[in-house]
């Protein structure tokens, strides 16, 4: 359980600087002192390997630790908190608590619904990283049979704890998302495909609230109003990179995003019952409102 050790203690002393800011070599040992009787694990290091430690810091998650020699004390100077960077340190804080399940089982719950799909992940980017195209049987929640699928993938995306790969499907040369849940009997070819130049994953995906590609549509200026308590919890998680908070008073939260209105954030609207207003666009407005309509018609 060495590897573990290592990636616990980077973790420990990433944590350490970003939340005191400096601190001397004596404050972060401490610290790992304390780390270690929380863990389970020995994270206690001498001097000679945290040095060691800080390039390794570097290295992975691309933060940088510099000593103040006026001053004695250690800061980090460049701290790239990059998506990546921060997905890496969320499951170092996951696999420190699974490896204290079964002393606290009592006191944690967990989720009981599991993305399923995710153990072709690695199979997937080693496909897209060598441009090799990929096979699978694919089935459609709307379709009774599964079909065989070849695709060209381009990029991994998450959304709601489910994963999609991305690509072109040869079965009619367009740009598809598949569920990683609905795939099975997967397969990496030898067949080699060249990655388009004009294909770029974050910029197809800017301006959507989920999977759904707009087909032609261009992002519109949306205008949302929340209930007060909701707001709260909207400003603490934003529903999109987007989001600008352009009233915050004691009885709404007004928001404006940049988005292609598509069912999947159209859905997501829906999931908040009352407690949301749309203010603009107009069309959005119909939408929603013809939504909430034909549920009640069901009662």
């Amino acid at each position: 359980m060495q590897k573990p050790k290592y990636f616990l203690r980077y973790r420990a002393i990433i944590q350490k600087l970003r939340t005191c800011k400096k601190a001397t070599f004596a404050e972060i040992r401490d610290y790992l002192q304390t780390q270690s009787e929380l863990t389970d694990f020995d994270l206690n290091i001498s001097k000679r390997t945290f040095d060691r430690d800080k390039n390794e810091i570097f290295s992975i998650f691309n933060v940088l630790i510099e000593f103040d020699y006026s001053n004695k004390v250690y800061s980090i100077v460049e701290d790239d908190q990059n998506e990546k960077n921060t997905r890496m340190l969320e499951t170092l804080d996951m696999f420190n608590t699974l490896n204290m399940y079964d002393k606290n089982s009592p006191y944690i719950i967990f989720e009981k619904r599991h993305p399923q799909g995710t153990e072709n992940l690695y199979g997937l980017l080693h496909g897209i990283k060598n441009n090799l195209q990929i096979k699978f049987l694919y089935q459609k929640f709307r379709n009774d049979e599964a079909e065989i699928r070849t695709l060209e993938p381009y990029a991994l995306k998450e959304f709601e704890n489910r994963w999609y790969v991305i690509g072109k499907d040869l079965k009619d040369e367009k740009i598809k998302s598949f569920a990683l849940d609905r795939l099975t009997e997967f397969d990496i070819t030898k067949k080699k495909f060249i990655y388009p130049k004009d294909f770029n994953a974050e910029e197809t995906y800017k301006n959507c609230f989920g999977i759904i590609r707009p087909d032609g549509q261009e992002p519109q200026e949306i205008i949302l109003s929340f209930k007060p308590l909701q707001g709260k919890y909207i400003k603490s998680l934003p529903l999109h990179e987007t989001q600008q908070v352009i009233l915050d008073t004691k009885n709404e939260l007004q928001v404006k995003l940049n988005l292609c209105v598509t069912l999947d954030f159209i859905m997501e609207l829906l999931s908040y019952g009352d407690n949301v207003k749309v203010l603009k666009p107009k069309s959005l407005i119909k939408k929603v409102k013809a939504a909430h309509q034909k549920a009640l018609e069901q009662y």
